[in-house]
């Protein structure tokens, strides 16, 4: 048994935000349990062709932890990686990291006040647990009839096969998704075939990627002041694309403009482009961002399916309207599990309540996306209601991982061994969520997506301005929780 104060799941922007914050504050007694070998999370794990990030690479990425040598505007995968190894190195995070331990659940002790944490090989035990584990690391694969028969290599996106040659092969992909737009592509170049199965067609917005200049670089390196700046300017940029998803729908006509031109300019064929062409408001759905999605269904050797998988045989895939596709290869764009990760988790909080079963059953709540009710010194990095279309997560990270440190300097000057929310706070704070989320894009534009549960709620998007976000956790409101001081 490994005892210490502070326990952190996973080592991608989140875990390792807060490790840090932990040592500015003098915290030492804290360890990182990371399942796989190296720091990085999903910037480790997802490896597929043409994998980058689709906010700007200035402003994903540590405030306090800047670098002047982004290549381009948009930053690939290698690079981002990179990025996080080099910050885990510079600030010395690997000595406090455990590999290799994957966490498997976690129960609250009542009258020890502290967490017991189960891995696949140690157990850890901890007064404070704080899940840095991210919504997108468990691949979604549908349930196709025959998937099982299928005799050839089938992969989802996240865990890219290398091995496998796609040269001169028959590929089918299933699904159009964020990953999905980014590796077709890449992949059609190679591939002798490549049929692309669609469900419901993306917004696909033009990249405006550009390399960093030289003289850009060597200008941020000199002036920190300017990279800031930098940043500065692209957070207020990005920052104002909420005002179009919180309500004010009549700003999103020119948005929409943009893409059914660069659509028209690209796709001379009516019915292709029509196919294409989404039915629903821009950004009810994730919006994506390419310059080479659109033009890739204009070569001979791609084709685009929009009557749905019925089944996959042993060598190819079934439409619906009883069309076989010859298939090599079966690629997985399916996107992940976000709502519903919670499932997998295996967490009994104060009376042994599940919180699997209280979300199912009571909706998926939070305090701030952090914190819960019945499970004390709990806390989620990026968790309910707190991703983002419109701006980037690291900065609500940050502002998480601030708010922790408030409540630990909270309770240390109360002499509190627990802390949790009450129930009237987070009933509060979900109620104003839910009230906004239900005038914005995601309830309103038409669509079915991922941010939704299974009730129709959604409970994945934080639908304000970012800085409200920050505002709203800039302190701890004594008053919204239950500060329980050891028996």
């Amino acid at each position: 048994m490994i005892i210490k104060d502070i326990v952190i799941i996973g080592t991608g922007f989140s875990g390792m935000g807060m490790a840090m914050k932990l040592k500015e504050s003098g915290r030492d007694d804290f360890v990182i349990l990371e399942k796989a070998r190296d720091v990085g999370g999903t910037w480790r794990d997802n490896t597929y062709p043409g994998c980058e990030c689709d906010i700007p690479s200035h402003m994903y990425s540590f405030s306090y932890e800047l670098n002047s040598k982004w290549s381009k505007s948009f930053s690939g995968q290698p690079e981002i990686w990179a990025y996080m190894r080099k910050v885990a190195d510079e600030n010395n995070l690997r000595p406090k990291i455990d590999f290799g331990v994957e966490v498997t659940g976690a129960s609250w002790d009542e009258d020890a006040k502290q967490w017991t944490i189960n891995t696949n090989g140690e157990t850890y035990v901890a007064r404070v647990l704080v899940a840095g584990v991210g919504g997108l690391h468990i691949p979604n694969i549908p349930e196709v009839k025959g998937a099982d028969s299928f005799e050839g290599p089938m992969f989802h996106s996240a865990a890219w096969n290398h091995n496998i040659d796609l040269k001169d092969k028959k590929v089918v992909v299933i699904g159009t998704g964020a990953s999905a737009i980014q590796f077709i592509p890449i992949i059609a170049q190679e591939v002798g075939e490549l049929t692309v199965f669609q469900r419901t067609a993306a917004w696909v917005l033009p990249k405006k990627d550009k390399p960093t200049s030289g003289f850009k670089k060597a200008a941020f390196a000199r002036f920190p002041s300017l990279n800031r700046a930098y940043r500065n300017a692209l957070y207020w940029g990005l920052e104002s694309r909420a005002i179009a998803f919180n309500g004010h729908l009549n700003v999103l006509p020119l948005a929409e403009k943009v893409v059914k031109r660069h659509i028209r300019k690209t796709i001379p064929d009516d019915a292709l482009r029509a196919r294409l062409t989404p039915d629903y408001r821009l950004g009810c759905k994730r919006v994506l961002q390419s310059n080479t999605y659109y033009p890739t269904f204009l070569r001979e050797n791609v084709e685009l399916n929009t009557d749905g998988v019925a089944e996959i045989v042993s060598d190819g895939v079934i439409d619906n309207l009883g069309v076989k596709h010859k298939a090599d290869i079966v690629i997985w764009g399916t996107g992940f599990h976000v709502v519903d990760a919670f499932d997998y988790l295996d967490i009994k909080g104060r009376d042994g309540r599940d919180l699997t079963t209280q979300f199912k059953e009571g909706g998926v709540e939070t305090y701030m996306g952090m914190t819960i009710n019945g499970f004390p010194n709990l806390y989620f990095m990026l968790g309910p209601n707190t991703a983002l279309g419109h701006n980037s997560v690291v900065f609500m990270i940050e502002q998480q991982t601030k708010f922790i440190i408030r409540m630990l300097d909270e309770m240390q000057k109360r002499g509190a061994a627990a802390a949790e929310p009450t129930l009237e706070a987070q009933t509060a704070f979900n109620e104003e969520i839910q009230k906004r989320v239900s005038k914005g894009i995601w309830t309103t534009g038409g669509c079915t997506s991922w941010y939704l549960d299974s009730h129709g709620k959604n409970r994945t998007i934080w639908p304000k301005f970012t800085f409200q976000y920050w505002w709203e956790t800039r302190k701890v409101e004594a008053p919204d929780f239950n500060w329980e001081k050891a028996a």
